[in-house]
């Protein structure tokens, strides 16, 4: 173990996982996201040898993780009365018409038309009545006189940690920037060995801003390989990823048949990737729902009136010369007509620069101990809560010369990202200005400032230019 090692598996000590590829291996044929991966290992772990169980983690996978839909309804059919627990993803939908709430299984090709969810599990569990979500199911199925059904009769949220952010907050004191920054890249199943140099492995971080903070919208276009898909379909629960194809304003917004909220409402982040490629059923209707949106974090459809704290990052490629630039300085003239407006980009807080990253390689994978990935994603996801953050920065900014109301809010909610990743300790144990300034600020004015670039190319009425910002005193 290397000094980064002995400090993670001292200080999370209920926290670490530990990973090399033979531990991947005992996955494979499994379509199981990193949360769930992480969990088994560190459910299977020995703590005082580090050795992993992997006949545990085996009879577990064949016992609650079902890769055949078919046999699984099979099995319930042939056996009334009796019934099957399953770890599984499951959507619920309200059905309106004939009053009762259906699941569906994607990952087992059950459908809603197959299903029911009695009424006493809903008042249980209130995240029954709509959305989507993990959990351990207790299926059975039952006949009535006209049709059969599986029925969903027990369900356990599949919240397994307590998250101490307090905790997390205090163990940043015990890692210099240096090893923190190779603490989240390794949380983020990366090898920092695997980037070229220190530069490189904050601009990966960047990445995380959508992880951490209320409402920021991003653009990252990419070469292929470079593991956009990865980390954003990956890693937390609390994000969805759109892989290019159809979209509507009812799956992002509001679904106005069907009287339930769309993704926004739902997730902490909406990842679109290959985006050249979406299409949507109006582009107009989507066009004014995300410009309203992207602005205050509301929306309007029919009479419903919807807030939302969920951020965008949009992903797309970019085809790049033999300098790994990118051939055109117009970043945005592939994307769809819907987001080569002026004043829907203005919206988008910052864009990264994805071609600065390493594509992916057998190096790149992570190994040694690291955090769980559900737990690092669930300290994420608290990490959005602290508007203290924000405030702090405010309280420390000075602008001078005439300031883009648009751009100040960006830079700063970037910066606060920034701060909430690199220093969660920032309220206990303050930075310095040179490292606000450095690790923060910065940053998040180049982020902007492409954003700004890029609308001077489209619309001259844009400047290029961002407001003077900096760190008092």
């Amino acid at each position: 173990m290397d000094t980064l090692d002995k400090k993670i598996k001292e200080i999370f000590y209920d926290e670490y996982v530990y990973k090399d590829d033979k531990v991947r291996s005992i996955f494979s044929g499994f379509s199981l996201p990193s949360f769930i991966k992480d969990w088994l290992l560190k459910k299977f772990l020995d703590p005082e040898t580090d050795e992993i169980d992997e006949a545990g983690i085996s009879r577990f996978l064949e016992t609650y993780i079902p890769t055949n839909g078919e046999k699984l309804k099979g099995y319930l059919i042939s056996n009334p009365g009796r019934s099957r627990k399953i770890l599984s993803r499951v959507i619920i939908q309200p059905d309106v018409k004939s009053g009762e709430i259906r699941f569906a299984i994607p990952d087992l090709k059950i459908k809603f038309s197959d299903t029911l969810v009695p009424g006493y599990l809903v008042k249980m569990h209130p995240e029954l009545a709509g959305g989507e979500l993990w959990g351990v199911l207790e299926l059975a199925y039952e006949k009535e006189e006209r049709r059969g059904y599986i029925k969903l009769i027990d369900f356990k949220p599949f919240k397994p940690y307590k998250v101490d952010l307090d905790f997390f907050v205090e163990a940043r004191n015990e890692f210099s920037l240096e090893e923190w920054v190779n603490l989240l890249i390794r949380s983020m199943e990366y090898n920092p060995a695997g980037f070229e140099d220190f530069n490189q492995k904050l601009h990966f971080l960047l990445r995380l801003i959508v992880f951490v903070e209320p409402n920021a919208n991003l653009i990252e276009l990419a070469p292929k390989g470079t593991g956009k898909s990865y980390v954003f379909g990956n890693l937390s629960k609390y994000g969805w990823l759109i892989s290019g194809g159809f979209i509507s304003r009812a799956k992002l917004f509001y679904d106005m048949s069907k009287n339930t909220p769309g993704l926004v409402e739902r997730y902490d982040f909406i990842a679109i990737d290959e985006i050249q490629t979406i299409r949507f059923s109006d582009e107009e209707e989507i066009k004014g729902a995300l410009k309203s949106y992207l602005e205050n974090g509301t929306f309007t459809v029919g009479n419903y009136r919807g807030v939302a704290n969920a951020g965008f990052i949009l992903l797309g490629n970019i085809p790049l010369n033999s300098k790994n630039k990118p051939i055109s300085s117009l970043y945005f003239r592939e994307l769809p007509s819907v987001f080569q407006e002026p004043a829907l980009i203005d919206r988008i807080h910052g864009f990264i620069k994805g071609w600065k990253l390493p594509r992916m390689h057998e190096g790149m994978k992570v190994r040694g101990y690291t955090l769980n990935v559900e737990y690092f994603t669930d300290i994420l996801h608290q990490l959005r809560k602290k508007g203290e953050f924000t405030l702090f920065l405010e309280d420390r900014i000075e602008t001078s010369g005439k300031v883009d109301t648009r751009d100040k809010k960006a830079i700063i909610k970037l910066a606060s990202a920034l701060l909430k990743i690199l220093f969660p300790n920032t309220l206990t144990n303050p930075p310095s200005k040179y490292e606000l300034e450095k690790y923060c600020l910065e940053p998040a004015k180049r982020l902007r400032k492409i954003i700004r670039e890029q609308l001077s190319y489209i619309d001259e009425e844009y400047s290029p230019e961002i407001p003077t910002i900096y760190i008092k005193g």
